[in-house]
């Protein structure tokens, strides 16, 4: 696309919007950045436009009207920003080109994608086969949904190197030619049908990632998940799946228990043995799905099986996915803040015998929290709610039998809900953010909701 003379309108601030915004700016269009919020709203959030204003975008907020898409020629969408809302409908209705940033990062990249996703697990599984995609590659980028923008670690990488990307059904919807030489899809659990309507739709963005592929490409299935398994009858790739239950004909499985089990890769003529699964670095059986999904993907994207044995035993997992956090008293203190639905919240429970005090809530994603809740009367002492979803949080776990005596449903801000998990934590309890929700009626993000939380309680570690 020859970007100059073009008129390029960014719908949504946020980490892809401004991405996006710079580099097209950079490839010399004239560039609007339009969000519906006030930018005193936006400036509450973290966001800082003045980088933006110094490179000539022009920034536009508050209500938005058609009449922004006089003289557009392309129009770039945020993944926060639903595509049903009145100002994109108007664009297609003009047919003029709207495209997400994950689509402008393919457009742009020079080296093959391997893209990762699912309703859980795609942050640890994209970061782990960055590092196995580092055996084989000099230039590796990582980005995506994982909180760095796609588009920019394409420009970085350039040719010859080779993309982790994490993608998400949001970043799915304004997308229509993404084309990942290697495509994984780790499981479908019920997640975010407020902003999609229904599962059926949420499962059409999550194999959206796929469907540009040919029969050079690859296709990763997680054949335990029954939803990703049923993907296989919709696939133009070469598809592979992955097991930590069956052994497969061909596939990457663990043979044995899967508590110690030996991963194995097995396809076409060759069977690669790489490690038992009590060697690897990240805990957990869902973790094991995770790394047999990384192994797949690099396979495919090159990399030789006993170069990825070193990675797989050393590394430790990601940043707000049951991060330990610090000891205060003789309490661990930990932070799942990715846990932003109630699958992703039962695996975190899962990971401690009980004496929980949970901090829980957030955006509602409205699913479903009976077991979710059962769970957490099996578990959980003492339950924090914050943020809006506190009251329905509430009443779902009354309803399953959790003593209301032992439930804190102010919806708390994060600072009172740390400052009470402090004030009732004694040996031998847990204090756990895990929050079965999105962040956004506090928070940018996830990554934000985490790292606040954790600023928090290393101010109760210092006194």
């Amino acid at each position: 696309m020859d970007w100059k003379q073009k008129h390029v309108l960014v719908i949504g601030a946020g980490i892809s919007g401004f991405a996006a915004a710079r580099l097209a700016r950079r490839f010399g269009a004239e560039v609007t950045l339009s969000d519906a919020k006030s930018e005193a709203e936006l400036e509450k959030l973290g966001d800082d436009f003045s980088k933006l204003r110094e490179l000539g975008v022009t920034l536009v907020f508050g209500p938005q009207q058609e009449a922004m898409l006089e003289g557009v020629d392309l129009v770039i969408v945020s993944p926060a920003v639903p595509v049903r809302i009145p100002l994109l409908q108007a664009a297609y209705a003009r047919h003029i080109k709207v495209m997400s940033e994950v689509e402008l990062a393919y457009d742009i990249a020079e080296s093959p994608i391997c893209a990762v996703t699912g309703t859980n697990g795609k942050t640890t599984t994209t970061t782990l086969l960055g590092l196995l995609l580092k055996t084989h590659y000099e230039k590796v980028g990582v980005g995506g949904n994982i909180g760095v923008p796609l588009s920019e670690v394409a420009l970085e990488t350039g040719r010859g190197g080779c993309l982790s990307a994490e993608i998400s059904s949001y970043q799915m919807e304004a997308t229509e030619h993404f084309h990942p030489h290697v495509a994984a899809v780790l499981n479908v659990t019920p997640d975010h049908i407020v902003r999609h309507g229904s599962m059926e739709v949420y499962q059409a963005m999550k194999e959206r990632m796929f469907a540009e592929q040919t029969p050079e490409d690859y296709l990763v299935l997680n054949y335990d998940d029954e939803r990703t398994r049923g993907m296989k009858d919709r696939a133009k790739g070469r598809v592979c799946y992955f097991s930590r239950h069956q052994e497969l004909p061909e596939g990457v499985f663990v043979r044995g228990d899967v508590r110690d089990g030996l991963i194995v890769i097995r396809w076409d003529d060759g069977e690669y043995e790489l490690c038992h699964t009590n060697e690897l670095g990240i805990k957990g059986a869902h973790n094991v799905e995770n790394a047999l999904a990384a192994i797949a993907s690099a396979f495919f994207a090159g990399c030789e099986p006993a170069a990825m044995v070193p990675v797989l035993k050393s590394f430790r997992g990601v940043e707000h996915r049951i991060e330990y956090v610090t000891t205060i008293d003789g309490v661990p203190y930990y932070n799942d803040s990715k846990a932003t639905n109630t699958d992703s919240a039962i695996k975190a429970l899962e990971t401690f015998d009980g004496h929980i005090i949970l901090l829980a809530g957030g955006d509602d994603k409205m699913t479903d929290l009976t077991d979710f809740m059962k769970l957490v009367c099996e578990r959980v002492d003492e339950l924090i709610l914050i943020g809006r979803a506190a009251a329905r949080f509430y009443d779902a776990a009354v309803a399953n039998g959790f003593p209301e005596a032992h439930i804190y449903a102010a919806g708390y801000s994060m600072e009172k809900a740390v400052e009470l998990a402090h004030a009732l934590a004694k040996e031998p309890d847990v204090v756990l953010l895990s929050p079965a929700c999105a962040s956004f009626d506090m928070y940018h993000g996830m990554a934000e909701r985490g790292r606040d939380f954790k600023r928090l309680v290393h101010l109760y570690e210092q006194n």
